[in-house]
């Protein structure tokens, strides 16, 4: 009787368990993203994790200042995410998959985001989002109307001869993108665009999706094709 009772008390404890862990995982998948803590990460980071505050990079509400980093404010709340996994190494372990600089080097948002865990990801994605890109970069190249007339045409038809696809195709007639797929482009730093184009010419960009076509796009590109784009895409609106 009393190994029946042992058997049944363990068997309703695994239950139990099973249940509770259940419900746990649940409560975590249901957990939605919130902006406020978003905020505060993005203002101040975590230096007891090592990660740094975005804002000193990529300015006030995500209005960057510096050419070398990107405008985010207004980013699409999927593509953030989707960019900051793209900074941590895979399950894998395969560093070689990790997103690299345009010269092939370790980028230096990696160690920041390797100690991310997915809610710090959704949160700042959230509070990025929500955002507005009051001072867009403009393009520097407007006085030289060759390189306009490239930038134009590429955007608007491609290169036919080479297969790349017009810009506008995925990015939009006036580059504001697709949320979770392609990234707004317009307001965009040239000089930001110009080094990730190289970056996906080159191989130094995640492989698979989307990521995988910007790479072989870019790569029927020469680099004076690459520099009119990108500073058309920027001062486009």
């Amino acid at each position: 009787m009393k190994q029946v009772l042992s058997k049944i008390l363990v068997t309703g404890g695994v239950v139990m368990g099973l249940a509770m862990s259940s419900s746990n995982f649940a409560m975590a998948q249901s957990a939605k993203p919130d902006v406020k803590v978003g905020e505060a990460l993005y203002m101040n980071g975590d230096m007891s994790r090592g990660i740094l505050a975005c804002v000193a990079c990529h300015g006030a509400e995500g209005n960057s200042m510096v050419p070398m980093y990107p405008n985010l404010a207004g980013m699409p709340y999927e593509y953030i995410v989707n960019q900051l996994k793209s900074f941590q190494a895979p399950a894998n372990g395969n560093k070689s998959e990790m997103r690299k600089d345009a010269a092939g080097n370790p980028t230096l948002m990696d160690p920041i985001v390797a100690q991310m865990k997915a809610e710090d990801m959704q949160n700042l994605a959230l509070y990025i989002s929500k955002q507005k890109l009051t001072q867009p970069a403009t393009a520097k190249l407007g006085a030289d109307l060759d390189v306009v007339n490239r930038g134009r045409e590429i955007w608007r038809a491609g290169i036919p001869d080479r297969n790349v696809p017009a810009c506008a195709s995925c990015h939009g007639a006036t580059g504001q993108g697709m949320p979770s797929a392609f990234p707004r482009l317009s307001g965009q730093h040239p000089e930001y665009i110009e080094s990730q184009l190289i970056a996906f010419a080159d191989g130094h960009r995640p492989h698979g999706g989307n990521e995988n076509m910007m790479g072989e796009v870019a790569n029927r590109m020469n680099r004076a094709d690459i520099k009119a784009v990108a500073d058309y895409a920027a001062g486009i609106r």
